[in-house]
């Protein structure tokens, strides 16, 4: 199981990941040598970085300042993540036009924060997930879904049958599936009462023992292992995570249609500061659910996402009360769509 040192880890591998976003910032001289021109093109320098390739004018050669840019880069951040978070929590929207604007050298670049926070949370949330147990028998909503799924299937085969009887042609393989497709049915409506699953066709029929044995087959495989199909799921999601922003993008791009005022630029800066925030506030609440009995404060913080929404809509765009607020609720239901579709993604590409 994942431990409070992967943590750690993940959280180091964020921040230098973040580093790398944002190369050319805070480097300091201890430890490091003092060279009259650059070591990477030979500029004569003149400042702390070269000013023809942009490198650092000092380059460290020992332990000791190897272990200070390490720590550096972890905690420090460049001094700029203890600007950034407050701006971030309180007024996002001034970040972000900030940021659009060109002031950006006090804050942490959207990317490098999303880099960052990205890996912390799902850092978090691997350490406080436990295993996830899974009875297919006794799942209510896959039964349903399956369910339905079976009486349509019946119900076009008997359509396909009675078509098929009328012109004459033959119908001993519409029958066979038929059988099987009933035989499906009353599977599944058995488990839905307590017995176990299993599908079965007339071994004569043509197709009917086929499909029948992929169903089971497919069953099994989810009954007996269906943690490492969650796993896969679950492990995949913060490869994928960067999705979000170009899945986001067009949504926000729809309040404010063909308004030459702002840009897919404007959007997508907006987007990606709006879910460090959304990203934080959830590994906020998965650690406090976990390691804490402050119920309240998860209350606190999921009433506050879309006030923190309107806020951030409000002072990036320069809107009004009343133009936030509608976008809000909006944005809120665009939201939603963004996940599914982010999830749909995922599913499919950690499980292809």
């Amino acid at each position: 199981m994942t431990g409070p040192g992967d943590i750690i880890g993940s959280v180091a591998e964020g921040a230098l990941l973040a580093r790398a976003a944002e190369p050319n910032h805070g480097e300091g001289s201890d430890g490091h040598t003092h060279e009259a021109a650059c070591l990477n093109c030979g500029t004569a320098l003149i400042g702390n970085h070269c000013h023809t390739c942009g490198q650092a004018a000092h380059v460290h050669k020992t332990i000791g300042a190897f272990f200070h840019d390490l720590l550096h880069g972890v905690f420090h951040f460049e001094g700029k993540i203890w600007r950034t978070l407050p701006m971030l929590a309180w007024h996002p929207g001034k970040l972000t036009r900030e940021y659009i604007d060109g002031r950006r050298a006090s804050y942490v670049s959207p990317i490098a924060l999303f880099l960052f926070v990205v890996f912390l949370t799902f850092a978090i949330f691997n350490v406080a997930s436990g295993p996830i147990h899974f009875n297919p028998n006794n799942d209510p909503v896959a039964l349903a879904k399956a369910e339905r799924e079976a009486v349509k299937q019946i119900a076009d085969l008997k359509a396909e049958l009675a078509a098929a009887e009328k012109a004459g042609e033959q119908t001993a393989a519409i029958e066979g599936q038929l059988v099987g497709a009933e035989a499906a049915l009353d599977g599944i409506r058995t488990s839905k009462k307590g017995g176990p699953i299993q599908i079965s066709g007339d071994s004569g029929a043509a197709s009917g023992p086929e499909w029948a044995r992929g169903i089971n087959d497919a069953w099994d495989e989810a009954a007996k292992n269906p943690d490492l199909a969650i796993y896969k799921v679950q492990s995949s999601a913060y490869k994928y995570s960067w999705l979000l922003i170009p899945l986001s993008v067009p949504f926000v791009w729809l309040l404010f249609p063909f308004n030459r005022k702002f840009h897919f630029y404007d959007h997508t800066v907006f987007v990606t500061y709006s879910l460090c925030f959304m990203l934080i506030v959830l590994a906020a609440v998965t650690a406090i659910n976990v390691w804490t009995s402050l119920g309240g404060l998860i209350a606190v913080l999921i009433l506050y996402v879309p006030f923190h929404m309107h806020r951030q809509l409000r002072e990036a765009y320069g809107l009004s009360r009343t133009g936030a607020l509608w976008r809000t609720a909006v944005l809120s239901g665009f939201a939603m769509i963004a996940l599914t579709l982010f999830a749909l993604a995922v599913l499919g590409l950690s499980m292809g």
